[in-house]
Protein backbone atom coordinates (compact mmCIF):
# COMPACT_ATOMS: atom_id res chain seq x y z
CA UNK A 1 0.00 0.00 0.00
CA UNK A 2 1.73 3.11 -0.67
CA UNK A 3 2.12 6.39 1.78
CA UNK A 4 -0.11 7.96 0.54
CA UNK A 5 -3.16 5.64 0.24
CA UNK A 6 -2.36 5.11 3.62
CA UNK A 7 -2.45 8.47 4.36
CA UNK A 8 -5.71 8.91 2.85
CA UNK A 9 -7.26 5.74 4.97
CA UNK A 10 -6.00 7.66 7.85
CA UNK A 11 -7.82 10.70 7.48
CA UNK A 12 -11.04 9.64 9.08
CA UNK A 13 -9.43 9.00 12.53
CA UNK A 14 -6.64 12.11 12.68
CA UNK A 15 -10.04 14.50 11.74
CA UNK A 16 -11.63 13.30 14.41
CA UNK A 17 -9.21 13.18 17.27
CA UNK A 18 -8.04 16.89 15.81
CA UNK A 19 -11.73 17.96 16.25
CA UNK A 20 -12.46 16.42 19.79
CA UNK A 21 -8.59 16.97 21.14
CA UNK A 22 -8.71 18.89 23.67
CA UNK A 23 -6.57 22.53 22.88
CA UNK A 24 -5.45 23.53 25.98
CA UNK A 25 -3.21 20.32 25.97
CA UNK A 26 0.54 21.09 25.73
CA UNK A 27 1.39 18.28 27.82
CA UNK A 28 1.40 16.28 24.78
CA UNK A 29 4.52 14.84 23.47
CA UNK A 30 6.21 15.03 19.84
CA UNK A 31 5.46 12.36 17.54
CA UNK A 32 8.69 9.94 17.56
CA UNK A 33 8.86 9.79 13.94
CA UNK A 34 8.43 12.31 11.19
CA UNK A 35 4.42 12.58 10.36
CA UNK A 36 4.22 13.36 6.57
CA UNK A 37 0.87 15.21 6.68
CA UNK A 38 -0.69 15.12 3.52
CA UNK A 39 -4.29 16.14 4.84
CA UNK A 40 -5.93 19.39 4.69
CA UNK A 41 -8.52 20.39 8.14
CA UNK A 42 -11.81 20.84 8.82
CA UNK A 43 -12.47 23.76 10.68
CA UNK A 44 -14.56 24.43 13.72
CA UNK A 45 -16.85 27.42 14.31
CA UNK A 46 -16.65 29.28 17.74
CA UNK A 47 -19.03 31.95 18.58
CA UNK A 48 -16.73 33.40 21.26
CA UNK A 49 -17.66 37.62 21.94
CA UNK A 50 -14.44 39.31 21.17
CA UNK A 51 -15.75 42.24 23.72
CA UNK A 52 -15.47 39.55 26.29
CA UNK A 53 -11.67 38.90 25.62
CA UNK A 54 -11.22 42.59 25.57
CA UNK A 55 -13.24 43.01 28.76
CA UNK A 56 -11.12 40.05 30.53
CA UNK A 57 -7.57 41.32 28.64
CA UNK A 58 -8.12 44.78 30.32
CA UNK A 59 -8.76 43.59 33.79
CA UNK A 60 -5.86 41.11 33.80
CA UNK A 61 -3.25 43.86 32.19
CA UNK A 62 -1.17 44.56 35.12
CA UNK A 63 -0.46 40.83 35.42
CA UNK A 64 0.38 39.74 31.79
CA UNK A 65 2.82 42.70 31.82
CA UNK A 66 4.79 40.88 35.27
CA UNK A 67 3.92 37.67 33.20
CA UNK A 68 7.01 35.74 32.21
CA UNK A 69 7.30 34.77 28.55
CA UNK A 70 5.98 31.65 28.69
CA UNK A 71 2.78 32.31 29.98
CA UNK A 72 2.77 35.65 27.18
CA UNK A 73 3.14 33.09 24.29
CA UNK A 74 -0.09 30.67 26.02
CA UNK A 75 -1.79 34.23 26.50
CA UNK A 76 -1.21 34.92 22.73
CA UNK A 77 -2.05 30.84 21.98
CA UNK A 78 -5.75 31.95 24.21
CA UNK A 79 -6.20 35.70 22.66
CA UNK A 80 -5.36 33.98 18.85
CA UNK A 81 -8.21 31.09 19.62
CA UNK A 82 -11.00 33.69 20.38
CA UNK A 83 -10.87 34.63 16.76
CA UNK A 84 -11.67 30.96 15.30
CA UNK A 85 -14.45 31.59 12.76
CA UNK A 86 -13.33 35.01 12.17
CA UNK A 87 -12.85 35.14 8.02
CA UNK A 88 -10.00 35.29 6.26
CA UNK A 89 -8.86 38.66 4.61
CA UNK A 90 -5.89 39.43 2.48
CA UNK A 91 -3.73 42.05 4.44
CA UNK A 92 -6.27 42.14 7.94
CA UNK A 93 -4.68 41.79 11.34
CA UNK A 94 -7.84 42.24 12.87
CA UNK A 95 -10.08 42.30 14.96
CA UNK A 96 -12.56 40.95 13.05
CA UNK A 97 -10.76 39.85 10.03
CA UNK A 98 -7.34 38.08 9.37
CA UNK A 99 -4.51 36.59 6.85
CA UNK A 100 -2.35 34.04 8.32
CA UNK A 101 0.64 36.42 9.51
CA UNK A 102 -1.75 38.77 10.81
CA UNK A 103 -3.70 36.33 13.20
CA UNK A 104 0.08 35.77 14.58
CA UNK A 105 0.67 39.63 14.95
CA UNK A 106 -2.51 40.79 16.51
CA UNK A 107 -2.67 37.44 18.71
CA UNK A 108 1.21 37.96 20.48
CA UNK A 109 1.57 41.72 20.26
CA UNK A 110 -2.12 41.96 22.48
CA UNK A 111 -0.16 39.46 24.69
CA UNK A 112 2.69 41.60 24.50
CA UNK A 113 5.24 40.03 22.87
CA UNK A 114 6.98 42.35 19.96
CA UNK A 115 6.34 40.53 16.35
CA UNK A 116 6.56 41.39 12.89
CA UNK A 117 3.81 41.67 10.34
CA UNK A 118 4.71 39.01 7.62
CA UNK A 119 4.99 35.46 7.86
CA UNK A 120 8.57 35.62 6.22
CA UNK A 121 9.82 38.51 8.95
CA UNK A 122 8.24 36.37 11.91
CA UNK A 123 10.45 33.29 10.73
CA UNK A 124 13.35 35.63 11.18
CA UNK A 125 12.96 36.28 14.70
CA UNK A 126 11.13 33.36 15.68
CA UNK A 127 14.33 30.72 17.24
CA UNK A 128 14.59 27.61 14.82
CA UNK A 129 13.76 24.23 16.71
CA UNK A 130 13.65 20.60 16.19
CA UNK A 131 9.57 19.86 16.35
CA UNK A 132 10.02 17.91 18.75
CA UNK A 133 10.66 20.79 21.06
CA UNK A 134 7.34 22.43 19.70
CA UNK A 135 5.33 23.58 23.01
CA UNK A 136 1.41 25.54 22.61
CA UNK A 137 2.35 28.46 21.39
CA UNK A 138 5.01 27.96 19.12
CA UNK A 139 4.83 28.62 15.12
CA UNK A 140 4.55 26.34 12.02
CA UNK A 141 6.45 28.05 9.20
CA UNK A 142 5.71 26.98 5.28
CA UNK A 143 8.31 27.33 2.86
CA UNK A 144 8.75 26.30 -0.67
CA UNK A 145 11.88 27.27 -2.87
CA UNK A 146 10.67 30.95 -2.25
CA UNK A 147 10.67 31.06 0.85
CA UNK A 148 8.22 31.39 4.14
CA UNK A 149 4.33 31.60 2.55
CA UNK A 150 2.19 30.52 5.51
CA UNK A 151 2.63 30.69 9.35
CA UNK A 152 -0.18 29.01 11.65
CA UNK A 153 -0.08 28.71 15.19
CA UNK A 154 0.99 25.18 17.21
CA UNK A 155 -1.51 23.68 19.52
CA UNK A 156 -0.74 20.23 20.47
CA UNK A 157 0.02 17.15 18.63
CA UNK A 158 -2.72 14.15 17.79
CA UNK A 159 -1.95 10.69 16.48
CA UNK A 160 1.54 12.36 15.44
CA UNK A 161 0.26 14.97 14.09
CA UNK A 162 0.66 18.80 14.55
CA UNK A 163 -2.79 20.35 15.20
CA UNK A 164 -2.29 24.06 14.42
CA UNK A 165 -4.78 27.67 14.55
CA UNK A 166 -4.51 29.11 10.55
CA UNK A 167 -6.02 31.93 8.74
CA UNK A 168 -5.90 29.69 5.73
CA UNK A 169 -7.04 31.58 2.61
CA UNK A 170 -9.60 33.84 0.87
CA UNK A 171 -13.29 32.20 1.27
CA UNK A 172 -11.93 30.10 4.44
CA UNK A 173 -12.04 31.21 8.12
CA UNK A 174 -9.94 31.11 11.19
CA UNK A 175 -9.67 27.23 12.08
CA UNK A 176 -8.21 24.26 13.67
CA UNK A 177 -6.64 22.34 11.64
CA UNK A 178 -3.19 19.52 10.44
CA UNK A 179 -0.65 20.73 7.55
CA UNK A 180 -1.13 19.26 3.95
CA UNK A 181 2.24 19.01 3.29
CA UNK A 182 5.34 18.17 5.37
CA UNK A 183 7.45 21.29 4.16
CA UNK A 184 7.45 22.96 6.94
CA UNK A 185 9.43 24.09 10.17
CA UNK A 186 8.98 25.01 14.04
CA UNK A 187 9.55 28.18 15.00
CA UNK A 188 9.51 29.69 18.83
CA UNK A 189 9.79 33.31 20.72
CA UNK A 190 10.78 30.96 23.76
CA UNK A 191 14.38 32.33 24.61
CA UNK A 192 14.47 35.70 22.51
Amino acid sequence: MSVRLRALLALPAILASVLTAAVTTDAATAPAANAASHHHGHHHRHHGHHHAHHAHHHSQHASHHAAGQPTKILHARNIALQHVGAPYKWGAAGPHAFDCSGLVYYSYRHAGLSVPRTAAEQSGVARHIPRSQMKSGDFLFFSNGSGVYHVAIFLHWANGHAVMLQAPRPGERVQRAVPWTNSWFAGTLRGR
